[in-house]
């Protein structure tokens, strides 16, 4: 039986990592922080626990002794947070999951990194061998940090890593996505400042099936993989759909792309001044996100591993407005 640790399994990822790999018959341990409302959950599915923080090396240490694998997950994973943060968790966090893993002697960590890191270019169609580059976004640019220090580790230590690029995950359990787009939608405060804004839609399923290939494909190691549904939509075709499903009107209203930009500015510096604890309507980060036209290729795990992505994206997407019925409409702003 393989021991595995998922670290941020309570999240929307990590929570279904949980569930595929109980379902496999592997003993699964993960780290949580201290007083998280998540943790009952994973209690009463058999897993097992260690509570601590990823930013400390003892409680990192702890939950990585005697694994297998390790499926890292936790991150800081919204867009407006305090840089030292960034720095903390999704750099410093990783750091600790490498030197911990490499200790305990694993077989495989997989990492989640994200289809950001290969920047902004529109001209070309991106795959894993683009270098990584900067968004100067304190989401996108640690994710690049935490990265590298991963390939540090797996090319002077020989640590197994295998990095993953989502792309825009979504699917039941979503709490940054889809949510904030039904959010936006509802309270009429949705405006595009693109046309044809491009989105690469990555279902829950399919991400989770590629990662559980990954931990038992010797080939996965030292290598990185992109996914997604393997078939992209506009933004605007994508927030029709959730209009839609939650019976109200498109939105249908556009500002030009430094209009936006300007005011995600302006918004960003008054927030900071004001020392405010809410996210602002609007980010720089969201905007160049809502805004670019970028193309991603899947075909490397298609060639190298076999996976091809089991559901389509119209019945992932099916599947995802039925479940985003059933929230409470009220509360979807959780970013």
């Amino acid at each position: 039986m393989k021991k595995v640790l998922i670290t941020g399994a309570t999240g929307f990822i990590g929570s279904h990592l949980v569930r595929a790999n109980i379902a496999k018959g592997y003993q699964v341990r993960a780290l949580v922080l201290p007083d998280d409302p998540g943790e009952q959950m994973l209690r009463s599915r058999g897993v097992e626990i260690v509570v601590g923080d990823i930013r400390d090396y003892s409680a990192v240490r702890r939950a990585a002794s005697g694994r297998d694998i390790i499926f890292h997950c936790a991150a800081v994973v919204t867009d407006w947070a305090p840089r030292r943060l960034f720095q903390q968790v999704t750099v410093g966090g990783t750091e600790n999951i490498c030197q911990a893993g490499l200790e305990a002697g694993i077989s495989c960590l997989v990492d989640m990194s994200t289809n950001d890191v290969f920047g902004l270019d529109e001209s070309q169609t991106m795959d894993e061998t683009f270098p990584l580059r900067p968004w100067h976004e304190p989401y996108s640019d640690s994710k690049i940090e935490a990265e590298r220090i991963c390939w540090r580790y797996c090319k002077q230590h020989g640590l197994p890593v295998t990095m993953v690029y989502p792309c825009w995950v979504y699917g039941e359990g979503d709490r940054t996505f889809v949510p904030l787009l039904a959010d936006a939608i509802l309270k009429r405060e949705l405006i595009f400042w693109r046309k044809d804004v491009i989105v690469w839609p990555t279902y829950i399923d399919n991400l989770v099936d590629l990662l559980m290939l990954i931990a038992e494909d010797e080939r996965a190691v030292g290598n990185g993989y992109l996914v997604h549904d393997g078939e992209f939509t506009t933004l605007e075709e994508f927030c029709a759909g959730i209009a839609a499903a939650l019976g109200v009107p498109p939105v249908t209203r556009y500002v030009p792309y430094a209009v936006a930009y300007g005011a995600a500015v302006a918004m960003e510096l008054v927030w900071k001044l004001l020392r405010k604890q809410s996210r602002p309507l609007l980010t720089t980060y969201t905007v160049k996100n809502l805004g670019s036209r970028l193309k991603f290729s899947i075909a490397k795990a298609k060639r190298e591993l076999g996976w091809n992505p089991k559901v389509s994206y119209s019945e992932g997407f099916r599947r995802t407005m039925e479940w985003l019925k059933t929230l409470d409409l009220k509360m979807l702003k959780q970013k």
